[in-house]
């Protein structure tokens, strides 16, 4: 039977989870500096402008899992907070309106704006962006009327985030485009209407964080999950190797040219424990999870980049640690 790397590891057995031998759980570990030191590290697997694989290795859960609740509710983003509604003759309630405006992700970077304070009756130039959206919707008379396409019947019918305007305050419009403070995605659907309905509001966007109110996160999904090990403890060829494979997700298990089943890749393995319902190969692996190494997702709404949006989670964290180192200093 092979050997388990040092590793602390939790082993999936069929109806239960349990640790590996010796292995008495990394909350029992004292904190040691230098074997962290010399055990962590950051892999990014992969990564573009929305979204982020990265691994942390050598760490212990619970400063993956602050990283992951920073990420979604402390790290700060820019949102529509206030709309005034001059006239809605729309079909949406004016509530369900304001709402939908509310979650639609603007590009302004947050890091270049402040806090509004609490008890402001006014916005300034630092901490407030003003939009308006006013829209009619009318009946298309250039068209013929033996058409049944909505295009053609009607103009304005539909109202997308592309028609919000932005309105620069004070020296706004020398230090941003519209183009880096409007909505991320020109195509989202706000409204459908038809002649007679009108839209005519003005929106005021802030700074805030995804604690107060979810429109103020700035990812769409921030998870994590153990790195899967699979370990295969005997030979298993033929028919076996063929239903081992099934037993896993695609491109996990592979068989070579002489019909053996090999462990190809195990990292996407959703840890089904399929293999455990047959008798003949549940013999053949060890399933296991390496339990200080994380596999991060980031997907960003489209402000900030995913790796800007766990270095700020970062800054953060450590922000947080010198404020409590200060308030034990004061204490002591």
């Amino acid at each position: 039977m092979p050997q388990l790397q040092d590793k602390p590891r939790a082993l999936l057995e069929e109806f239960r989870i349990k640790n590996a031998p010796n292995d008495y759980g990394m909350a029992d570990e004292k904190w040691n500096f230098k074997k962290f030191v010399k055990n962590f590290r950051i892999v990014v697997v992969k990564m573009d402008n929305s979204e982020m694989e990265f691994d942390l290795i050598g760490i212990q859960p619970a400063f993956a899992n602050a990283f992951r609740r920073l990420m979604l509710s402390e790290v700060p983003s820019m949102a529509i907070e206030k709309v005034m509604i001059k006239n809605n003759t729309s079909i949406i309630q004016d509530e369900v309106l304001a709402h939908r405006l509310g979650l639609i992700p603007l590009k302004a970077d947050p890091r270049l704006f402040e806090y509004r304070p609490e008890d402001a009756t006014e916005g300034t130039e630092f901490d407030t962006l003003e939009f308006t959206l006013k829209v009619k919707c009318t009946a298309n008379t250039s068209q013929s009327k033996d058409s049944f396409r909505t295009e053609d019947l009607y103009t304005n019918h539909s109202v997308y985030s592309s028609q919000i305007k932005w309105h620069p305050i004070g020296n706004q419009a020398s230090v941003h485009k519209e183009a880096d403070v409007g909505s991320v995605h020109d195509k989202i659907l706000i409204s459908k209407m038809r002649p007679g309905h009108e839209l005519d509001l003005h929106l005021i966007a802030v700074k805030g964080i995804g604690k107060d109110h979810a429109k103020f996160s700035p990812v769409a999904t921030a998870s994590y999950r153990l790195l899967p090990e699979i370990t295969l403890t005997r030979e298993v060829i033929g028919s076996e190797s063929i239903l081992l494979q099934n037993c896993f997700s695609p491109g996990v298990i592979g068989i070579d040219p002489e019909g053996r089943a090999f462990v190809r890749d195990a990292r996407y393995d959703t840890c089904s424990r399929n293999v455990y319902k047959y008798e003949e190969i549940k013999d053949a692996v060890i399933l296991s999870r390496v339990r200080d190494h994380f596999i991060f997702n980031v997907e960003s709404v489209g402000a900030m980049a995913p790796n800007v949006i766990f270095i700020e989670a970062v800054k953060i964290l450590k922000e947080k640690c010198k404020s409590l180192l200060d308030e034990l200093n004061t204490l002591n």
